[in-house]
């Protein structure tokens, strides 16, 4: 009753302020009701008349110049257009400005190069991550140019060179990387593909590595308690992928990428992207990874990461009605078979030897569908479905870890206006359907969840001065009863190049506890439930209470411009207070015990960072995190282990006139506590450095890329890395505790061609 009570007066508290601004904003925006009814939104391209290529940073304004947009790196943009306006104006750097007359809701412009400033060169550059200073959340827009500034294998080998976002091993033998934001592990941050949840449930942890970085289009990320819109899972931030769209005029008929590294690592894609005609279009995805060799290049006896096959494939389709009707559908299907643990190991061998398997099979369909009413512009309504079947079996030693999962999510959004355009208003509603069977050793957990709620958002746009969105949703969780998910995003722009944001949220998630801890299982570690070894049982009955969590965030943008070249700098600071979480508590040597908690757990994160171009075409990227998280253990509150607290980040990137590119990353990671251990009388790792290096070559306007780089340039490892590797049977092994790298010096090659257009 008392965390309900609790729950309860932060929502009133809340939702007294949404009532409250919502009066102010209203009262407002009541008075320009005439001046700021919009009718219908426009989208387009904008393209060179010469080369037909896009022009990313182009500016689109009303005929009257009161409100413009900036097109993408693809050339794209969208604007609402107010009653009584039919024009728009084109502009960009070293071309001529153009009217245009809107007969439609989808535009193609093409602008002409001036022909009469021959003796003016002209040099835009398209920063490959950009943060927006308009709308209410800080997102940062990770461009395709950012992704191939490393080896973007996969998503969770994608964030490199950015500071927001830590990556690391889950443990040293699956290979794994997992991520972390505001100081907290990925299962509290929200994945999504194109706004629907993509790595729900048991790939919650490992699901990143399910989509190649070479699918991409780009990915934008957030910190904080995000849209209700979205569900009421989420506290750290969200992270939503773009796919490549096979309509958009900068996609290319074929992409062929191909990557090969000195450990033994073979990969492979193909995206084949087809227009039927105007209205229909589709993708088809291809992955194919193969790991062939045995490293052990801190010959402990283990392989540094398994050997084993990966395929993927994915295929969608789109279809945009001259009504107003959007359609889009997909399927996508992932195999793995690994296999690691000791050197000798080999699968399903009976060689006393400590031996390591995972076997996924995976299947995922989904679809959106889109009405916009053409006789109301500014309403539209849109159902997004999908489906899971996720099935995995593993092998640790001597325990086995299987598991099943059969998921449904629907979510139907309706979106309309107050009084105008400036005014919007999002209800909708939601279902949720979990179905887990799980079993380790000869312990079976199966559980059921089944969640329906619903939800109403309202947004308020004062121009470019201020913005607001304020929601809050219902959600009945069969195990856990009715919960209020209230959330609030401002943004208040203090000059035409700051920004000022603020947000505050709720959220909730149910723990699978033993997926997102399945690095623990490469140990000898008892697992226990409040303190009782997990035994041979059977139970349908989840053993814990939901995590719940608040998060208030507050961030600063400030765009610049010194010696003719543009910069931002930004510094945000987050807190996170749980009032229930699942500690998987492993302060004890041998033993993994599960609890909820009982005391406080909070995290506190504040980040600097500057992006500036200090000459043309050489980029820095300047950053400094500090984190602050602590939980309560067994009645001590303590510092969350194996967490830094402080972390310094450097990016430098520098493109020649003839087409050679390179990028340097370098990272100093602090200290970590370290929990109590067998053999290792340390009570934090030592600080450490990192640092990697590719160099691009690109032929033909970006046609065809060569690439080669290296990662953990010093060659720095963990040691020791697996504690008790020579005794792995025994109580004192433990593969878990995993601080700093667990893999060497890695030098790759590669190739990306992007075969265009006929």
């Amino acid at each position: 009753m008392q965390a309900i009570r609790h729950s309860l007066k932060h929502f009133l508290f809340a939702e007294s302020l949404l009532i409250i601004a919502s009066l102010l904003v209203l009262r407002v925006s009541a008075q320009d009701t005439v001046k700021h009814t919009f009718t219908r939104k426009v989208t387009g391209t904008i393209m060179d008349s010469v080369s037909k290529k896009p022009l990313g940073g182009a500016t689109v304004t009303l005929i009257h110049g009161d409100k413009g947009v900036i097109s993408n790196e693809n050339g794209q943009f969208n604007i609402d257009l107010p009653q009584g306006v039919n024009k728009l104006v084109a502009s960009f750097t070293g071309y001529m400005n153009d009217t245009i007359l809107v007969t439609n809701d989808s535009l193609v412009i093409i602008l002409k190069p001036l022909q009469n400033l021959k003796e003016v060169k002209v040099n835009a550059t398209l920063q490959s991550t950009s943060t927006s200073l308009l709308g209410p959340y800080k997102t940062e827009n990770i461009g395709v140019k950012e992704l191939l500034r490393a080896a973007c294998c996969n998503i969770s080998e994608s964030f490199e060179t950015t500071p927001s976002v830590d990556v690391a091993y889950t443990d040293a033998i699956s290979g794994y990387k997992q991520i972390e934001m505001l100081g907290l592990s990925g299962t509290n941050t929200s994945f999504t593909r194109e706004n629907i949840p993509s790595t729900h449930g048991l790939a919650s942890i490992t699901g990143l590595t399910f989509t190649p970085g070479t699918w991409l289009d780009g990915v934008q990320l957030s910190k904080g308690a995000g849209s209700v819109v979205n569900g009421f899972e989420g506290i750290a931030g969200q992270i939503n992928t773009e796919w490549i769209k096979p309509f958009s005029p900068s996609a290319p008929k074929l992409i062929l990428n191909g990557y090969q590294s000195v450990q033994g690592r073979s990969e492979g894609n193909l995206v084949l992207n087809h227009s039927f005609k105007d209205s229909v279009s589709s993708n088809l995805f291809l992955y194919a990874r193969s790991d062939w060799h045995r490293n052990d290049l801190n010959h402990d006896g283990f392989m540094d990461n398994p050997i084993g096959k990966t395929l993927v494939g994915a295929n969608r389709w789109f279809y945009f009605s001259p009504k107003g009707l959007d359609l889009q559908a997909g399927i996508k299907g992932y195999y793995l078979d690994n296999t690691g643990g000791q050197l000798n190991y080999h699968k399903n061998s009976n060689d006393n030897l400590w031996g390591y398997q995972n076997d996924i099979k995976r299947v995922e369909g989904w679809a959106k569908i889109g009405k916009v009413y053409l006789d109301k512009p500014y309403e539209s309504m849109g159902l997004q479905l999908s489906g899971v079947y996720h099935q995995q079996k593993s092998l640790y030693g001597m325990r086995n870890y299987d598991a099943v999962q059969h998921s449904f999510y629907a979510n139907y959004i309706f979106q309309t206006r107050l009084f105008n355009d400036n005014n919007v208003i999002k209800t909708g509603a939601s279902f949720q359907l979990d179905n887990y069977e799980e079993r380790f050793v000869n312990a079976v957990f199966n559980r059921r969840e089944i969640v329906p709620g619903a939800f109403a958002e309202y947004s308020y746009n004062y121009g470019t001065k201020l913005n607001l969105t304020a929601g809050a949703r219902i959600d009945r969780h069969n195990l856990f009863g009715t919960f209020a998910t209230p959330r609030l995003a401002v943004r208040y722009a203090l000059t035409d190049r700051t920004a000022l944001r603020a947000s505050f949220g709720r959220a909730q998630r149910t723990s699978n506890f033993l997926s997102e801890n399945a690095g623990f299982m490469a140990s000898s570690r008892v697992f226990e439930i409040n303190g009782a070894p997990i035994a041979d049982e059977h139970s349908d009955a989840y053993p814990f209470k939901p995590e719940v969590g608040w998060n208030a965030g507050i961030n600063l943008t400030q765009k610049f411009r010194l010696n003719y070249n543009d910069g931002t700098f930004s510094i945000d600071y987050y807190y996170t207070d749980f009032r229930n979480q699942v500690v998987a508590d492993f302060e004890t040597p041998g033993v993994l015990n599960f609890y909820n908690l009982s005391g406080k757990s909070y995290a506190h994160s504040l980040q600097a960072q500057l992006d500036y171009e200090l000459i043309h075409n050489f980029n820095i990227r300047l950053a400094y995190r500090y984190y602050n998280v602590k939980a309560t253990y067994d009645g001590v509150l303590k510092d969350k282990p194996l967490t830094a607290n402080d972390r310094a980040f450097a990016n430098f990137n520098y493109a020649t006139k003839n087409n050679w590119s390179i990028n340097y990353t370098f990272q100093w990671i602090g200290t970590k506590r370290l929990p109590e251990s067998f053999d290792y009388s340390a009570k934090r790792s030592p600080s450490f450095v990192q640092m990697n290096l590719q160099v691009n070559k690109s032929f033909a306007n970006d046609v065809f890329v060569l690439y080669a780089g290296a990662e953990n340039l010093t060659n720095y490892m963990q040691k020791p890395l697996i504690l008790g590797a020579e005794n792995p049977f025994e109580n004192t092994f433990d593969a878990s505790q995993v601080w700093g790298p667990a893999m060497g010096r890695n030098i790759y090659v590669g190739f990306k061609w992007n075969i265009p257009r006929s």
